[in-house]
């Protein structure tokens, strides 16, 4: 993410009000939700299945939808345990399928998703409509936080608008869910304990209750609060540094100790590196990195992982490896433009 005028940035920064949705639009019935996400799960070959299962109207429906639910969820997101905590899955729907599998499904198990759904994998369009209505139907069950991807700007450079258009044949499709993108809480707090931001910290906010104050219905800035949430790593180095991304900044473990310190925390989980085993701990335990989408845009040779969190805060990290081959239908995946390399 490169710096950019304000004036250019208003641009893609619609300020959303409290949503009133026409009363002659009428909402899913609880089994149509049924059937719409019984549908995702059996999509198990190639093909975006989103075009078929649900076309433009009806997305703009079902966004509407979640954007009910989500203007009332705070900016950080309180959840209970137990939940499994979900990082990246980046438009990889075969591998999503499979993190179900192995985690289980909802509603029997309760999941917390940290962004980046969309962009570098073939499906991101299955990846965020089974999502969002998992979201609508469990409310409850699914938390989905926002990522760095989750924004107008990047979805145009990295997949998300190209595979809207393409399978919708216009852009208002990618425009309803990156309007509904703008309602996502910035974190997820796990019964007090651990705080679960996308990308990091930042030296603008001190306490989770600042995080709260924040007016997250925008497009995630250029720089700022916001944008430190979803871009910030962590660092080997002390202090705050400039990071070669060119959003956020670089923690190091005193920056890390004195904000679990500060609020109570026992770690933070986030995501947004890869990471070649799925997950890696640092700052002596304060952050977890994980990291979801094993073999990361079908070349990176990684594993993935998600974390179980029982109802006394007690973590499992379970490792996988991508679908099997004949399940992502690779005879009928669609022809891609070169992405840019951006950082893997």
């Amino acid at each position: 993410a490169g710096q950019g005028s304000s004036a250019h940035q208003n641009q893609f920064a619609p300020r959303h009000s409290t949503i009133k949705m026409d009363s002659e639009v009428d909402k899913y019935s609880t089994k149509d939700l049924d059937r719409i996400i019984s549908d995702m799960f059996e999509q198990r070959r190639g093909g975006s299945a989103a075009h078929n299962i649900l076309p433009e109207a009806d997305v703009c429906r079902l966004c509407e939808m979640a954007k009910e639910i989500l203007q009332n969820e705070d900016n950080v997101k309180g959840v209970q345990a137990p939940v499994i905590v979900v990082g990246d899955v980046h438009g990889q729907f075969f591998d999503l399928l499979e993190l179900f599998e192995i985690g289980g499904k909802p509603p029997f198990h309760n999941y917390l998703f940290l962004g980046d759904y969309v962009d570098r994998g073939f499906y991101s369009l299955d990846c965020v409509l089974l999502l969002v209505a998992l979201k609508v139907r469990y409310p409850d069950r699914i938390t989905l936080t926002r990522g760095n991807h989750e924004c107008r700007q990047i979805t145009q450079v990295y997949g998300f608008y190209d595979e809207c258009l393409r399978v919708h044949g216009t852009a208002n499709v990618w425009k309803h869910f990156t309007d509904l993108f703008d309602f996502l809480p910035l974190a997820a707090l796990v019964d007090d304990a651990i705080f679960t931001p996308h990308g990091g910290l930042s030296p603008s906010l001190d306490r989770i209750e600042h995080v709260q104050k924040l007016d997250r219905f925008v497009e995630i800035p250029h720089e700022g609060p916001i944008c430190d949430l979803m871009w910030s790593d962590p660092d080997d180095r002390y202090g705050w540094g400039i990071s070669p991304r060119g959003a956020g900044y670089t923690f190091g473990q005193d920056i890390t100790e004195t904000f679990n310190h500060d609020n109570n925390l026992q770690y933070i989980v986030r995501a947004h590196q890869l990471i070649m085993e799925g997950y890696q701990w640092q700052h002596s335990g304060g952050v977890l990195t994980l990291f979801s989408a094993p073999n990361y845009c079908y070349r990176c040779g990684n594993q993935a992982a998600i974390m179980q969190l029982d109802e006394n805060l007690n973590k499992s990290v379970i490792q996988f490896d991508p679908a099997p081959r004949h399940q992502h239908g690779e005879e009928g995946k669609p022809k891609l433009k070169a992405l840019p390399d951006y950082f893997l």
